[in-house]
C-alpha cells in the first residue's frame, strides 16, 4: 500500500531529477520493506529491520526525466502495527 497517496513526487516540466539518498526508520518489531516505484514499477527496495533504521546513499546512476512519477510503498506482514519514518533526498536539475 502507498505510505500516503498525496506523497507522490512528479518531476516538474522541463526539469530532470536524481535520487541521492534514502533514510528510514521502523518502530515495529518486524522487518518491513519500503519500495520506491517509478511510474508504477518497482525501482528500489529498502528493507528496514524491526525497531531499526536505515541510511542508503544512492549513487547518481540515472536521471529521472520530466513527468516521471515516484511513490513510496510499504510492505509488511499482515497485522504489523508501528510507525514508519522515511526521508528520500531528491535533487532537481
Amino acid at each position: 500500500m502507498a505510505l500516503d497517496p498525496p506523497l507522490v513526487y512528479r518531476v516538474p516540466e522541463g526539469r530532470e531529477a536524481e535520487c541521492v539518498y534514502f533514510r528510514g526508520g521502523n518502530s515495529a518489531a518486524e522487518l518491513i520493506c519500503v519500495v520506491l516505484t517509478r511510474d508504477g514499477a518497482p525501482m528500489r527496495l529498502f528493507p528496514i529491520g524491526g525497531r531499526s533504521g536505515l541510511h542508503v546513499p544512492l549513487r547518481i546512476t540515472e536521471s529521472l526525466l520530466t513527468e516521471t512519477e515516484l511513490e513510496l510503498h510499504v510492505a509488511a506482514p499482515p497485522g504489523v502495527r508501528g510507525t514508519v519514518v522515511v526521508d528520500l533526498g531528491i535533487l532537481e536539475l
